[in-house]
């Protein structure tokens, strides 16, 4: 059955403009733009107008975790994997109904997400977006991410070509490699360099070979460097980044997650609730990344949708926030939403989601204001969200 949504005003996600007028023509049996236009608009078995409404594709988030609990300041601790999967799920409802319509996991204890995508694809869970999933990643002993039931800890280049063969084998479709260390893990710092060059290139190859992409928690920036030097497809946060850095991501492609938020919620929402050590990272690095990441932009770096969401006050409706801080930090409202059209690009999903086009799914939002106009309008919250060309919220 075809389903015409007509009366709208469409930002199709390719267009520094909106289209006004439009309508959009789904075959709800393969969830599929059939056609779009503006104007006349053909015959349909069923017409839904939209009144004039502005509709966007759905958001691209490509880092999260749905496996954390964004209220417990300690982060990864105390997991009891029932309960986690069951917040996992209610986890990815409040992602959809928020417009996140595909999320990429950045890491994922007791590889929880592995089982949650396969349902997904099953049509076992529904009204949640889709999942790329990780699965567990991958760090060294005491490293960011020694974790019980959380990381793979390698050693060396064996360890961690064995691991990730593992990793892949299990059905991760991403790996996450942790490249430094972090905010939220007590004895390491941003500035450390964990995993080594030939650690981190064992797994690039090993991903590589299957046509999988390697993202790499990257914050001080000798371990930005090594995460580029072997050959990462994304650098996730990226606090200090360099114009050393930003010369070799130009020269090798590499997309950059700046992740804004999860530093942002911080002195928002964690004074005198998160312990002193992860106040004070978080603190420190807020103003060194809003100006790296701008200077990145700047100088031609591709910069992707992502929050870590589930890090501490970082909860999983915030991904229109993250668009908001981008703007406030010199990225045009176009801008900020191109992050997302680069998020779908990195994941190497472009073909069929990211942008409103024939052959791609009609995932998208309706809104009240001109996003391009407004980049608050995404945060709408009684938006409506269309998932496949079928409304979920």
């Amino acid at each position: 059955m075809k389903v015409l949504y007509q009366n709208l005003n469409l930002y199709d996600g390719e267009q520094d403009s909106i289209q006004p007028n439009s309508w959009l023509e789904v075959d709800e049996q393969t969830g599929k733009i059939t056609a779009l236009g503006s104007g006349n608009a053909p015959q349909a078995d069923k017409v839904v107008d939209l009144q004039g409404k502005y509709v966007m594709p759905g958001l691209i988030n490509c880092h999260d975790h749905m496996v954390m609990d964004p209220t417990d300041p300690r982060g990864v601790t105390d997991f009891n994997v029932v309960e986690t999967t069951v917040d996992s799920v209610q986890h990815l409802h409040e992602m959809l109904k928020s417009g996140v319509t595909y999320v990429r996991e950045c890491g994922s204890t007791f590889d929880i997400d592995l089982t949650i995508a396969k349902m997904i694809n099953e049509g076992k869970i529904t009204n949640v977006p889709e999942v790329m999933p990780s699965g567990r990643p991958y760090s060294m002993t005491g490293g960011h991410g020694d974790i019980p039931n959380f990381g793979y800890v390698v050693d060396s280049p064996d360890e961690m070509r064995k691991a990730v063969r593992q990793g892949l084998k299990r059905g991760a479709k991403v790996i996450k490699v942790m490249a430094t260390g972090g905010i939220m893990t007590e004895r390491d710092f941003m500035d450390d360099p964990q995993l080594n060059v030939a650690e981190i290139k064992a797994a690039v190859e090993e991903a590589h070979h299957k046509g999988i992409t390697v993202a790499a928690h990257a914050e001080g920036i000798a371990g930005i460097m090594n995460a580029i030097e072997a050959g990462v497809d994304s650098i996730e946060h990226g606090f200090y980044v360099n114009d050393e850095a930003i010369d070799l991501m130009l020269e090798k492609g590499t997309y950059l997650t700046p992740t804004i938020i999860a530093a942002w919620a911080f002195p928002e929402y964690a004074v005198g609730i998160a312990p002193d050590w992860e106040m004070n990272k978080a603190k420190k690095a807020l103003a060194d990344l809003r100006k790296n990441i701008a200077h990145a932009k700047d100088r031609g770096v591709k910069i992707t949708l992502g929050t870590d969401a589930g890090t501490t006050f970082n909860g999983f409706s915030k991904t229109p926030v993250e668009l908001q801080l981008l703007a406030d930090d010199g990225f045009s409202n176009f801008e900020a939403l191109q992050t997302s059209v680069n998020s779908a690009k990195l994941m190497k999903i472009d073909d069929e989601y990211g942008t409103l086009a024939v052959g791609k799914y009609a995932d998208f939002l309706v809104l009240d204001v001109d996003p391009l106009a407004d980049i608050k309008a995404v945060a709408q919250e009684d938006k409506a969200v269309y998932k496949k060309g079928r409304r979920a919220y």
